[in-house]
Order: structure tokens, then C-alpha cells, then sequence
């Protein structure tokens, strides 16, 4: 048995439909809304980097300190969710990134500058995904998970997609600036709609207290790393698409479009894929796996796209490597939840840690290998680590098994 198919009754119902919408909502929002700094930095680099005067390379580095600072914060950062509650961290955090996008929008004139904003939105970021795990355990019905959390992956894709319209809509007619300006608002918007905590501070740091428990490592580690290599593959569509898509012969309006059409398939595979995943009841990171393994032929297809005389393979890359290749996000902090029920923000803090770390590392690498060896080489080696991501992934999906994380636990607090 799947450890992540053993506890389908321990996740409380949501307070009623409407209720359970809202609470979805929220998620939602926050999630989007600390995720848009990233992005937009990735889409609109074309154009900041003739103000802030940076190259390929140096934008690896500027995308690495954001999610480097995201992994070193994520595990202290999932205990505090556990502590406080994660709908309390989801009501600061998007203030946090609103905060961030506005300083890039008014003051940052240097690359530097830029590297020090980005730190304080990869900590609101790295503080919002396991809070937000956390709060939807808790609060979605069991039965509904899987469509919840792909819900909430979505917003990454999302934040691209709000990236890739902004270079057409915003950056070539008023420019990249009122970009951040706009996403700033969204984020204080976003506070509006993550509802309120149902028990005081001092009850909810009790009752985690009575919930914390030993849990096995091994397995979480193991996963952590494979997550961190998918990762690695995923954050270079991000941050470095457009950018090769203009290097390709693709103009800049369309290479936005090709990156905001790909973040909508991608959005609309994490929704499908967890609503398969409550269907299916089972065998979820297998199936992590196999679109991992789909995701790494589209990033071929993008380094055929990217190479002379042969752009038309970049349409269809970018759609497979979104939709396939980042499409997966969702199920997999469903499955690690569904299989550490008693403290899922703790388990995906750790796995999180992974991910963050392969945001740093993986566009670091493509943009020195896309500067000294063309982007597709850069492509090409972000397939192989969506395929070692993959195989990373079954072996900590044996580990959980071996682990006996199929054993029920007892029912952890519905409130939040």
C-alpha cells in the first residue's frame, strides 16, 4: 500500500462547502501573491537588466539568493506554522511580499539592490508553502484533498502566467516598474482574503505541543533531494524562458505570451492532477515521477527550440515542460502530508528545504551554462535533472513504505 493512501480519514472536514472554498481561496492568494517577486524578476528580465545593467549569468545569481534564503528558512519557518497556526503566518506573509515588490518598483536601482529585496520575498515565500499545507489539511475535507492542493499549486503557475502578460500588457508600454507597483497591490489585496484563526494563540501553540511527535528522516531527506533536483529543472522555465525564447528569434511580446500560455496549461494540470489523485486514492508519487519523466522531453524540445533555424520546437516544448514537467507540484505535497498527518508543515518544511535549494542551485547553473555554453545546453541539462528528480522520488516513496508510514495516527485538530 502507498503510505500516502493510509490515513484518508484523518484530515477533518472543512467547516461546510462555502466555508471549504474560502479557506481555498485563501490559500490561493497568499500563495500567488509571495511568489509573484520571483517571477516577475524572471519574466521581465529583458527588460530590467537594461536598466540594472546585469547578464544571464548574473540573473542565476539574483534567482539563487532568493530561493537560498527560502531554503535555509523553511524548516525553522514550518515548526512556526506548526507553533502559531498556519493562517496566521498566511495573513503576514503576503504583506511581507507586497512590501518587497514595491521597494523593486520605487527604489531598486542595482542588481545588488535587487538581490536584497528578493532575500526578504524568498522568506515570506518560504514561510507561506508549508503554512499553507497546513491550513489545508486541516480545513479541506480528506476527500477533496488532492484537488485542494493542486488548487494551491496553481498560484506558482499563476505568478508566471501574471509574469508573462505583464512583459506585453505592462513592461513594453509603461514599463517593468509598474509591474511590481501592480503586484504590490495584489498582495495587500490577498491579506483581505486569507479568513481568521478559529483559536487563540495560546490554545493553538497547546494543542501543537500535545500533537508533536518523532518522525522517520530518511524518507523525507530522500525526498527532499529528489525535489530539489525537479526543482532545479522547473525554476529555470521561471526565470530563464523568455530570455531564451529572444535569444531564439522570438520577440519579446510574443515570448511573454509563449510563457503566459504555458503557465495556463501548467495551472490547469496541477487542478487535473489532483483531482485525479482523489479518485485514484493511491500510487501518487509514481505518478510524480512519470510526468517528471514526460517534463524532461519537453525541455529537450526546448533545446532543439532554442538552437538556430529551429524555433519551432520552442511552442511545444514550453507547453509540455510547463504542463508535464511543473504540472506535478500539487501532488506531491499532497502525498508527503497525507502520509505525516500529525505534523504536515514540519514534513513539507523539510521537503520544501530540498526545493528551495534546488531553486537556488538550478538557475545558477542553467545561467552560467546558458552563458558559456548557449541555452541548449542549459535546456538539455535541466532534463537530466528532471529525470534524477525523478528517480530521487521513487526511492523516498521506498523509504516511506519501508518506514511503515501506512500505519494510521491519531486524529489531529480540525481548527486552525
Amino acid at each position: 500500500m502507498d503510505p500516502v493512501l493510509a490515513v484518508p480519514s484523518l484530515a477533518p472536514p472543512a467547516a461546510g462547502p462555502s466555508g471549504g472554498w474560502r479557506d481555498l481561496a485563501g490559500a490561493l492568494a497568499a500563495s500567488t501573491v509571495v511568489t509573484l517577486p520571483v517571477f516577475l524578476v524572471g519574466s521581465l528580465a529583458v527588460e530590467i537588466r537594461q536598466n540594472l545593467h546585469f547578464n544571464a549569468a548574473t540573473l542565476g545569481v539574483i534567482v539563487a539568493c532568493y530561493y537560498a534564503t527560502a531554503a535555509t528558512a523553511s524548516v525553522p519557518l514550518g515548526h512556526l506554522a506548526e507553533r502559531v497556526g498556519g493562517v496566521r503566518v498566511m495573513r503576514v506573509a503576503p504583506l511581507v511580499s507586497g512590501a518587497a515588490l514595491l521597494v523593486i518598483a520605487a527604489v531598486v536601482g542595482s542588481w545588488p539592490a535587487l538581490i536584497v529585496t528578493l532575500v526578504v520575498a524568498g522568506l515570506a515565500s518560504s514561510a507561506v508553502q508549508p503554512a499553507a499545507n497546513l491550513f489545508l489539511s486541516r480545513r479541506i475535507d480528506a476527500r477533496h484533498q488532492g484537488l485542494a492542493f493542486g488548487i494551491k499549486q496553481s498560484a506558482i503557475p499563476l505568478a508566471s502566467l501574471l509574469g508573462g502578460l505583464a512583459v506585453p500588457l505592462i513592461a513594453l508600454t509603461v514599463g517593468w516598474r509598474w509591474a511590481f507597483a501592480g503586484a504590490a497591490l495584489l498582495a495587500v489585496a490577498a491579506c483581505a482574503v486569507v479568513p481568521r484563526p478559529r483559536q487563540s494563540l495560546a490554545r493553538r501553540r497547546a494543542a501543537a505541543r500535545g500533537r508533536v511527535g518523532p518522525e522517520p528522516i530518511a524518507p523525507l531527506a530522500m525526498l527532499a533531494a529528489g525535489f530539489g533536483l525537479a526543482l532545479m529543472a522547473c525554476t529555470s522555465l521561471g526565470t530563464f524562458l523568455v530570455t531564451s525564447g529572444v535569444a531564439a528569434g522570438i520577440g519579446r511580446g510574443a515570448a511573454g505570451l509563449v510563457a503566459a500560455l504555458a503557465s495556463v496549461l501548467c495551472l490547469a494540470a496541477r487542478v487535473a492532477v489532483g483531482a485525479r489523485a482523489d479518485r485514484r486514492g493511491g500510487r501518487h508519487l509514481v505518478d510524480v515521477a512519470v510526468l517528471l519523466g514526460l517534463g524532461a522531453v519537453g525541455l529537450l524540445l526546448l533545446a532543439v527550440g532554442s538552437g538556430d533555424r529551429l524555433a519551432w520546437a520552442f511552442v511545444p516544448g514550453a507547453a509540455l515542460a510547463y504542463a508535464a514537467g511543473w504540472g506535478w507540484n500539487g501532488l506531491f505535497n499532497f502525498a508527503v502530508v497525507r502520509s505525516h498527518p500529525i505534523a504536515p508543515a514540519r514534513a513539507t518544511g523539510i521537503t520544501q528545504a530540498g526545493g528551495r535549494l534546488g531553486g537556488m542551485v538550478g538557475p545558477l547553473c542553467f545561467g552560467l551554462v546558458a552563458v558559456h555554453a548557449r541555452f541548449p545546453a542549459a535546456w538539455s541539462l535541466a532534463a537530466a535533472e528532471a529525470v534524477a528528480g525523478a528517480g530521487l522520488i521513487l526511492v523516498g516513496r521506498r523509504l516511506l513504505l519501508a518506514a511503515g508510514r501506512d500505519r494510521p495516527e491519531p486524529r489531529p485538530a480540525p481548527v486552525q
